[in-house]
């Protein structure tokens, strides 16, 4: 009985080991990837999930495979990107618009102007094509577009420009399943734009932003905008502090480079027409202000060279300071500008009436020399008062044409040398004096011979008389030219 149990255990102990080992080396081997997927099978069956369970269905992760999925549906590696989409035949159409976002700076002194603008292209490439069942776009960054061909845009006269990068480059590619592509780009660009400074304040500037393909002639690549003029939008806030915005619009012209052929350019052209305000404060008041201000030296006595002298040169420099402020903040063209025009003309208004006050100096000078002389040739005039403010005319009338004799010498002067008898204020001195000087005059006058020196005597006066007319007259006269050709 005992040996019988014995033998039993042994068969049983021995075969199934066999039985194990033989099924061990006879079975197929398996994957690893089909080990996992039992074991997951197990787990689920365990947990009680059946095998519909979107559990089940979940797909494995793509980041363990080194082509993404976008890119294997869009079969990057499939096609060379280096060469134009139907390379070989007709130029391929690429659309553009632009949607100015600002306006940032017009200088005058480097002829430029900096823009900020969404640049996008429209284009079908059917390489790019995929299958959609909902007609669904894919929307990518700059990543992708470094893989694909996309056209070569450049601004034509550009001096600075980039892609903005904050936080992310600001780059958007979009694919349609049919192979359409829209590319979208957010740059700044400073562009040269030859401005007209002839009318400077008043003038009007057209300035534009020339793109164009760089490498790609027309009949490999065709630009045009997309929906005509409708292809350029700008933001209603966009605003220059010195320019008013009238207008933008586009236009489509072809381009020729001896060496390489020709090529279609796009222009984005606006017109600016400057604010006048600004200048009438800084520039233009000013400088009327100091003319007239040059003016008052009419009214104050030639005599007050201490006042009149500084008040002219007081302008003159005001003038110079006013005309090297604007010609500092503006280029160094070799024409002439409307400003310079008024501020120069201003400048010698203000010079003249320097000249003016040096005229009546001079001349008053001359006037009390040959009065002096006079006064050397006749006999003794003690206790007679200097003639200063004698004219010529007021002699004539104040002196009674009967108490004088036949030369013109008053009746009432005897020989002891008494020339009538003098008043308290001095004046009838000074007439007789002048009178005196005057009678061999008029003896030359009564016998039909003017004298050689009459045309020397002039009143000094009228100078200054005729100057408070003629000045203002003159510079109202320039003003309402000026403003008529200019405005």
């Amino acid at each position: 009985m005992r040996a019988d149990a014995f033998l039993l255990f042994y068969v049983c102990f021995f075969g199934g080991f066999c039985s194990s080992t033989h099924l061990k080396r006879g079975r197929p081997l398996q994957t690893q990837s089909q080990i996992r997927s039992k074991r997951e099978s197990h787990v689920a069956g365990g947990r009680g999930f059946s095998s519909g369970s979107p559990v089940l269905k979940r797909s494995s992760d793509m980041t363990k495979f080194p082509v993404t999925k976008s890119e294997q549906l869009l079969r990057i590696d499939d096609h060379d990107f280096t060469m134009r989409p139907g390379f070989g035949g007709p130029a391929i159409p690429v659309g553009v618009d632009v949607q100015v976002e600002s306006l940032d700076k017009i200088s005058e002194v480097d002829m430029d102007f900096t823009m900020t603008l969404y640049l996008r292209h429209y284009w079908k490439d059917e390489r790019l094509s995929f299958p959609s069942n909902k007609n669904q776009s894919m929307t990518f960054d700059s990543r992708l577009v470094k893989k694909i061909w996309v056209p070569d845009m450049f601004f034509v006269h550009s001096k600075r420009s980039f892609t903005h990068d904050t936080t992310t480059d600001n780059v958007m590619l979009r694919v349609f399943p049919d192979g359409k592509v829209l590319y979208s780009l957010r740059v700044t660009v400073t562009a040269m734009c030859s401005m007209d400074l002839s009318r400077f304040p008043l003038d009007t500037q057209t300035c534009s932003l020339e793109i164009e393909s760089y490498a790609y002639t027309d009949d490999d690549l065709m630009l045009y905008w997309k929906k005509g003029n409708d292809s350029l939008q700008t933001d209603e806030r966009i605003s220059v502090s010195q320019f008013l915005i009238q207008k933008f619009h586009t236009s489509t012209k072809l381009a020729f480079y001896s060496s390489t052929g020709w090529y279609n350019r796009l222009f984005i052209t606006f017109t600016l027409r400057r604010h006048i305000f600004f200048f009438l404060l800084q520039t233009y008041f000013p400088a009327t202000l100091m003319v007239m201000l040059s003016w008052v030296s009419f009214w104050i006595d030639r005599r007050a060279v201490p006042a009149r002298v500084p008040l002219g040169i007081t302008t003159v420099l005001t003038m110079s300071t006013i005309i090297t402020g604007v010609n500092a903040s503006m280029p160094r063209v070799s024409y002439i500008k409307a400003v310079d025009i008024y501020l120069w003309v201003s400048f010698v208004f203000v010079f003249l009436s320097v000249i003016e006050y040096a005229a009546v100096n001079y001349l008053s000078t001359v006037q009390e020399r040959k009065e002096r002389k006079l006064r050397e040739k006749l006999p003794c005039t003690c206790g007679l008062a200097h003639p200063d403010e004698m004219m010529m005319s007021s002699s004539y009338s104040d002196v009674d044409v009967n108490t004088t004799g036949t030369y013109g010498i008053p009746e009432d002067i005897n020989t002891t040398g008494n020339y009538g008898r003098p008043e308290e204020n001095g004046v009838q001195q000074e007439r007789i004096l002048v009178q005196l000087a005057l009678g061999e005059d008029q003896a030359a006058l009564h016998t039909g011979n003017p004298p050689a020196y009459n045309s020397m005597w002039i009143d000094t006066h009228a100078i200054d008389k005729y100057s408070r007319v003629i000045f203002p007259g003159a510079y109202t006269l320039f003003n309402v030219i000026y403003w008529s050709i200019y405005l």
